[in-house]
């Protein structure tokens, strides 16, 4: 009991608090935002290499601008980065507003409309290259160090029940009122985060000495990423992991071809894999784990790799749901595992550039996966074994891993 109140420490300040409640609203946003976006453009050309074209368009920004985001998030107040990231969001929301007014999509083609998406997408992979590490390296700035990583854990609850409710709501709203009135609802949720983001104060900056030199600095954080070996091995674990078995990409072909669902039925399948890491998460945060940390890391991410393929092959819908939903929940435990590596790990004074390496070698590794989904079902024919290959790969990556990263293996915190 004593244990599980020291595990919920973190809330019992204020600001962590507020940055808590303001990431719960703003992933909603981001997660209703891709799912409606995936649903409107398959609805648009019935064509899921046009889903693997979004993530290509987010991907690009990411990967480009992340290790400089990283110099930028170290050399400045991470609250009013943050602040402006939110509200940058917001005018991405306002633009995908105004594309889906149904006066202004009759006037448009099929291939204008979604160039359109790409372009809107395009500008919202800038914002996150910045929003997403600087949300990462923060919360060191509101907790004490060492209730740290139990505040990684919860911020990794809030993360995944928004990422839940938003994939969720979005299959509800997308039924009930149209993409048009969903992008609505999204923006009143960002303009939610900004202002909770604005009641937290201004932070200091850690390191005020830190090298003008934009690409020195980078190569800085760069250099502490490839020289901690263990750090190393578990954001490449995760990325291959993820960039292979990215089924959730091609989750609209599944629910429309393969599943026959509709909106509802497909907002479930787009939220199940989120559940299940919420579920692992939740219970890992108030029964952490205490021994073996690489070798379940391991297990967790070949089982993840088994659901997707299963995923790849069910022609049920409660299969494909649970099959998903068993994969959040080892996903899970690779969230936690390489998260709390990264808090505890990682200096102060370059925690924006290591989270920007991370945020281009993990997070951005979502939309090249959604890319590879995409192109890999229109080389195959068809979702199902794009995703059956992908998952195969996922095996393939763990194996690789396991006898290169020896150390990984037999890590423990």
């Amino acid at each position: 009991m004593q244990f599980q109140k020291r595990s919920l420490a973190p809330l019992n300040h204020t600001e962590f608090r507020i940055f808590i409640a303001s990431r719960f609203f703003y992933t909603m946003a981001l997660r209703m935002v891709a799912t409606v976006v995936a649903y409107e453009l398959f609805q648009l050309t019935k064509d899921s290499f046009s889903i693997g074209i979004v993530g290509l368009s987010e991907f690009i920004p990411v990967v480009s601008l992340a290790l400089y985001a990283g110099h930028v998030i170290d050399r400045s107040d991470k609250r009013t980065l943050l602040l402006k990231g939110i509200l940058s969001y917001s005018l991405c929301i306002l633009a995908l507003i105004v594309v889906t007014l149904p006066t202004i999509e009759q006037g448009l083609s099929v291939k204008r409309s979604a160039l359109l998406f790409y372009v809107i997408i395009f500008f919202t992979g800038v914002i996150r290259a910045f929003a997403g590490p600087t949300s990462s390296a923060i919360i060191a700035q509101l907790v004490p160090r060492d209730i740290l990583q139990f505040a990684s854990s919860i911020s990794s609850s809030s993360w995944l029940s928004a990422s839940i409710l938003g994939h969720a709501t979005a299959g509800f709203l997308i039924a009930g009122v149209g993409a048009n009135k969903t992008f609505i609802v999204v923006l009143a949720y960002v303009l939610i985060a900004a202002f909770l983001v604005s009641r937290i104060g201004r932070k200091p900056v850690v390191h005020p000495k830190l090298t003008a030199n934009a690409w020195e600095s980078v190569r800085e954080g760069l250099r502490f990423v490839f020289r901690h070996k263990i750090m190393l091995g578990a954001i490449s674990l995760d990325l291959f992991a993820v960039l292979f078995g990215g089924a959730t990409a091609l989750i609209p072909e599944f629910a429309d071809k393969i599943l026959k669902v509709g909106p509802i039925g497909f907002g479930w399948l787009n939220a199940a894999i989120d559940i299940g890491s919420m579920i692992t998460i939740l219970f890992i945060t108030l029964v952490p784990l205490t021994r073996r940390q690489g070798y379940k890391l391991f297990y967790a991410v070949a089982g993840f790799g088994v659901c997707i393929v299963v995923f790849g092959i069910s022609r049920l819908y409660w299969l494909s749901f649970g099959a998903l939903l068993l994969a959040g929940m080892l996903d899970g435990i690779s969230v936690v595992i390489r998260g709390t590596v990264q808090q505890l790990t990682t200096p102060d004074e370059m925690r924006g550039r290591v989270s920007s390496v991370n945020s281009m070698f993990v997070n951005s590794s979502n939309e090249l996966g959604q890319f590879e989904s995409g192109f890999t079902a229109r080389i195959f024919g068809g979702a199902s074994p794009a995703v059956v290959f992908g998952g195969c790969m996922t095996l393939l990556v763990v194996i690789i891993t396991w006898l290169k990263a020896t150390g990984l293996r037999k890590f423990e915190y």
